[in-house]
């Protein structure tokens, strides 16, 4: 635990919801009656899903997409820290980052009972798949993988695609994240079948879960739910699966919402339990640092 941890306990929750509109501030709102519910209810840290200010623009390729970016700092911040100080609670958005002209990240922004930013973590890996063509709109980012300080721990905040990646959990992890976050927006392609679309989702769930067990940490995941049709008409659009949950340190499920309604969930996590995992599954002590230099190859020949 961090310095800054004096709890052994965390309230911590997750709120998954459906986007409608592209009007900010109703969706803004809509998060704002959850975090507020939450919060009632002793919640002390709240992930929100990936880029809840909109509907989910990457479907398609489009410049006036460009349009619902904002700066940090900016309206969204100011909102959003304001919430974070009125409900007590350390909260973690997710925003469309006008950072410059032709300059955009997929940013999450994280507050601790304050109206001041505590941290920011732009996601590292931009997909670019069809209904998913973020590579258009974001720029990598350039934070690096750095945990951030708050007053209920070190927190490791990651976005989506990263997700799969178990080099970005494990530099979290080595740089003392205590719970790793993941907001989220996935879904399913109306045309695949069911099993595959099964299959989709258990990778999904299967991936997160190895990462709190080879970090012995816990994982939060926000994700969407809802469909939301594409602006091309020859498109299918994304059902979002939902599923959002919140894993302990073994990889053991303590909560999960459904796929097709919106819902929030809330556990009390047990902040001990990670150095007692260590301790008996020494993963870190037992890293053969010396023989992985190949890591840093695009591909071994």
């Amino acid at each position: 635990m961090s310095e800054s941890q004096s709890l052994n306990t965390l309230k911590i929750a997750v709120v998954q919801q459906s986007v409608s509109t592209n009007n900010k501030h109703e969706n803004w709102e809509k998060s704002a009656k959850q975090v507020r519910k939450l919060a009632a209810q002793g919640a002390q840290c709240i992930l929100l899903q990936e880029l809840h200010s909109t509907l989910y623009f990457c479907q398609t390729e489009d410049v006036n997409q460009f349009d619902l970016a904002e700066p940090i700092p900016g309206d969204a911040t100011i909102f959003f820290g304001a919430l974070a100080k009125e409900c007590n609670v350390v909260l973690v958005a997710s925003l469309f980052e006008k950072r410059a002209t032709g300059l955009y990240h997929n940013t999450a922004v994280v507050f601790d009972r304050s109206s001041d930013i505590a941290g920011m973590y732009r996601k590292m890996h931009i997909p670019d798949d069809p209904g998913f063509y973020e590579k258009f709109y974001f720029t990598p980012g350039d934070l690096g993988f750095e945990p951030i300080q708050t007053s209920v721990g070190k927190l490791g905040v990651l976005v989506c695609w990263d997700q799969w990646y178990p080099e970005a959990a494990r530099l979290m992890a080595m740089a003392g994240a205590e719970i790793l976050f993941y907001p989220t927006a996935i879904g399913w392609d109306k045309n695949d079948t069911p099993q595959e679309q099964q299959r989709q989702q258990d990778a999904w769930e299967t991936i997160q879960r190895a990462h709190a067990v080879a970090n012995s940490v816990p994982v939060i995941v926000a994700n969407r739910t809802g469909f939301e049709s594409s602006p091309n008409e020859a498109d299918a659009g994304i059902q979002f699966w939902g599923h959002s949950f919140i894993a302990g340190p073994q990889g053991e499920i303590l909560a999960m919402a459904e796929n097709d309604v919106e819902q929030t969930l809330m556990v009390e996590l047990d902040m001990q339990k990670s150095e007692h995992i260590k301790r008996i599954w020494p993963y870190f002590r037992d890293r053969r640092i010396d023989a992985y230099e190949d890591l840093t190859k695009r591909w071994r020949s």
